[in-house]
Formats: structure tokens, C-alpha cells, sequence
């Protein structure tokens, strides 16, 4: 399978010698569920978006500093592209910034919290048993750092799970579309690395209840293994489709 990832920022420049950039990440993340993987990168931050939606198997969208809401121009490009899988039928997966976008792409809103930065590791109920997740758990808890948050569903979303501070963390819409609110692809070491680069942004005490939380375990493994099932089964969903007359 061939993944078209859909960069949406950058690793700060002071934290990306560490850490390297966000395509690494994802990369190495996925291969350590399946090596045989491949990747192909869209700066979509950099206006590159993709002019052939048909140009890899499935698509992933990263995280980013900006907001779905702000006025640029790669944004709004980028939606049309997002609206242009949704209706070709195209798997999708959105990751933060990516899982806001697909969002509002499909007529849903998105706004800040008024409960602040969520930081560090967010725990969360799976309400939702859909088929591709395998292996099953009740929980999913991954790493986040955002502020803003899908605060209405597009139509033919449901929400697969959510804590309350984040209700609509992971959601599907129709069969091709999954998004959510967690980044699978941090580590614990670049999200204290984070935490401590944006301190004065998050603020200091939300910090260190961030920090705290990295002791606990996280499903950055299990979401992969969710995200690679989902795609297979929507690319053969699609595959098998029925093909309109010429």
C-alpha cells in the first residue's frame, strides 16, 4: 500500500534535530506495524497540494500550528482537495489538524475549547465498536497538543470515541473517512519537548499536569493497526463498488 501523507507544518527547527520531521515520525510509526509500507509527501503548507487524487492508495493529513478556521490560502486549497476524495469515494484519515479539517471540509464546525490546551496524554472511552478495530479495546489514549476541536459533526459522522474534554476525538464519516483528535505519531519525548516550547502559550500549570500524564501507556501502536485496517477495508469497499454505466 502506498500512503500519500499531507504535511501540514513542521517540527520547530529548535526540536527538529532531536526528533526529526513529522514525515519521519509517521514513517517510522507505520513501519513498525508493516514494513512493506510506502510513503510519497505533499508540503501542502508549502501550497503543493495533489492534483491527482488517484496518485496513491490511501491518504493521511498531519497535524499543524495553523487553524482550520485561518484565512490561507494552502487551507482552503487543501479542503477542496478533502472534498474531492470525499466524493470520489478516496480513504482519508485526518490526524488533529487533519481530523478538524475533514470536518469542516464536509459542512461541520470547528472551534477553540473553552476548556483551554489539551497537552500530554488524553485518555478516552470507545464507545463505538466499529469492525477494523482489531485488535479491540474500550480505550484509546494518545499523545495531543491542541486547543481547537470539532464542535459540530458534518453530516454522516458518528463519534467512535471521546472523553469530556474532547468528545468528538475519533469519528468516521460515511465508510472512507476517519478522523482523529490524537498524534499516533508523537513520541513522550517530543511531546514534553513541546509542551516545554510552547509553555508560555499552554500555560505553566497545564504544563505540568501534561507532563504528569506521560507516565501512562499509550495506543500508538493499536491506532495504527486501527488507521492501516480501516484503509484496507475502504480501498477494497471501493475496489468492489459497482461501476457506473459510461
Amino acid at each position: 500500500m502506498v500512503i500519500g501523507l499531507l504535511q501540514c507544518d513542521d517540527v520547530a527547527p529548535e526540536l527538529r534535530g532531536t526528533h526529526g520531521n513529522y514525515p519521519e515520525m509517521f514513517e517510522v510509526l507505520f513501519h513498525r506495524v508493516d514494513p512493506s509500507l510506502a510513503f510519497r509527501v505533499w508540503r501542502c503548507l508549502d501550497g503543493e497540494i495533489p492534483d491527482d487524487i488517484e496518485a496513491v492508495d490511501a491518504w493521511l493529513t498531519t497535524g499543524s500550528k495553523f487553524g482550520v478556521n485561518d484565512d490561507l490560502p494552502w487551507i482552503a486549497a487543501l479542503e477542496a482537495f478533502v472534498r474531492a476524495l470525499w466524493a470520489a469515494g478516496k480513504p482519508l484519515v485526518g490526524i488533529c489538524f487533519g481530523h478538524q479539517l475533514m470536518a469542516r471540509a464536509l459542512g461541520g464546525e470547528v472551534a477553540k475549547s473553552g476548556k483551554g490546551w489539551g497537552v500530554g496524554m488524553s485518555f478516552n472511552r470507545v464507545t463505538e465498536r466499529a469492525d477494523w478495530m482489531t485488535p479491540w479495546q474500550p480505550g484509546l489514549d494518545l499523545l495531543v497538543s491542541h486547543q481547537d476541536q470539532v464542535e459540530r459533526l458534518p453530516e454522516g459522522a458518528r463519534v467512535l470515541g471521546g472523553s469530556d474534554f474532547c468528545p468528538a476525538y475519533l469519528m468516521q464519516v460515511g465508510e472512507h473517512f476517519l478522523g482523529v483528535q490524537g498524534h499516533p505519531e508523537f513520541t513522550r519525548a517530543y511531546s514534553r519537548d513541546l509542551m516545554a516550547l510552547r509553555a508560555d502559550l499552554v500555560g505553566h500549570h497545564r504544563v505540568r499536569e501534561g507532563e504528569a500524564s506521560l507516565s501512562a501507556p499509550v495506543d500508538d501502536t493499536l491506532m495504527v493497526r486501527w488507521i492501516l485496517a480501516f484503509m484496507r477495508r475502504a480501498i477494497q469497499r471501493r475496489e468492489n463498488a459497482p461501476q457506473a454505466p459510461p
